[in-house]
């Protein structure tokens, strides 16, 4: 095995794609979505999965796109490549937001609209508690596997504190160097290598 894929290989690390779990794509994918994005994954089950993208913010603030909600300072992030002319959100307010999931030790997915926008109304709702997403991410049945066998993502666990706190733009290299090893050479490889 060459010194190249050694780098790339993927066994230190055991484990598998769940709920709340996070998919760090491999240094080299170009793709316009998954190119060094963190993918937050809502769901995985035998029918498939799918998730946001966490890292990839839009120029647009979310009132210069959707123009039926309430005023909030938040920005917009690509979710993914499925459904692009729908919003998805995740945020922290559990319960209180009826229909919502919790994928995460404190994060949530989805839930009613209207109270949503309620949440902005009253000033509950900012940048600290909610994210917004055109599209999101999604795999069929055994899809998600076989782009794992290839070496094309890596998981690890998510937490809260990361996906609020860290800067969307560094959020691949900061989890990638929280996790060391190898992973830190990855944060040094070319994100084009044609330019290198």
């Amino acid at each position: 095995m060459s010194e190249i894929d050694r780098i790339f290989e993927i066994r230190s690390n055991n484990l598998k794609p769940a709920k709340g779990r996070l998919l760090l794509s491999e240094p080299l994918m170009g793709d316009y979505y998954f190119g060094r994005s963190v993918v937050l994954l809502a769901e995985h089950n035998k029918e498939g999965s799918f998730g946001v993208i966490i890292n990839k913010p839009v120029a647009a603030k979310l009132n210069e796109v959707i123009t039926d909600f309430p005023d909030i300072d938040a920005h917009m992030f690509i979710g993914g490549p499925v459904e692009t002319n729908r919003l998805f959100y995740l945020h922290t307010f559990g319960k209180e937001v009826s229909d919502s999931t919790e994928i995460m030790d404190g994060v949530f997915w989805g839930g009613d609209v209207e109270t949503i926008k309620e949440l902005i109304i009253l000033g509950k709702a900012n940048s600290d508690n909610i994210r917004f997403f055109i599209g999101y991410s999604g795999w069929g049945a055994n899809q998600l596997d076989s782009e794992l066998k290839r070496n094309s993502w890596v998981i690890t666990k998510a937490e809260k504190e990361l996906f609020f706190n860290t800067r969307p733009t560094e959020m691949w290299d900061t989890i990638m160097q929280q996790m060391g090893g190898k992973y830190r050479y990855w944060t040094k490889f070319p994100t084009d290598p044609n330019l290198n």
